[in-house]
């Protein structure tokens, strides 16, 4: 691998990275300003195809109910990176349950421009 692929690979899981601690510590502000301004959001729900966001507005709507909730908590078991792509196997807990599931990211300009969500079950 060249070292600017290894870079790109990099400053890719650096921005999920920043992305997930936003996440963790119920930063929505910080976690929008992570995001591209046109961003697509799949979520897991409902089934079968969850329901797709696309841009701040939406995005905080999507997302403040799971940032309100300060007994959640995501932990990654497990990432690769393949290109402006990276692949992340999660656990999410909350107060009397959890799920496990995994997320597609794609990252430009140093911004997530999409996350999509697939959950186990």
């Amino acid at each position: 691998m060249s070292t600017a692929s290894e870079a790109g690979v990099e400053a890719v899981a650096a921005v999920v990275d920043r992305f997930n601690a936003a996440w963790n510590a119920h930063d929505l502000a910080a976690a929008i300003a992570l995001t591209s301004e046109d961003c697509v959001f799949e979520s897991t729900s409902p089934a079968p195809d969850g329901e797709r966001s696309v841009g701040h507005a939406a995005l905080r709507v999507a997302w403040q109910p799971i940032f309100d909730d300060v007994t959640s908590r995501f932990t990654v078991e497990e990432s690769f990176t393949a290109g402006s792509r990276l692949v992340q196997r999660w656990r999410y807990d909350w107060d009397g349950g959890h799920v496990r599931g995994i997320d597609v990211f794609t990252v430009s300009g140093g911004k997530v421009t999409s996350k999509l969500a697939y959950v186990k079950g």
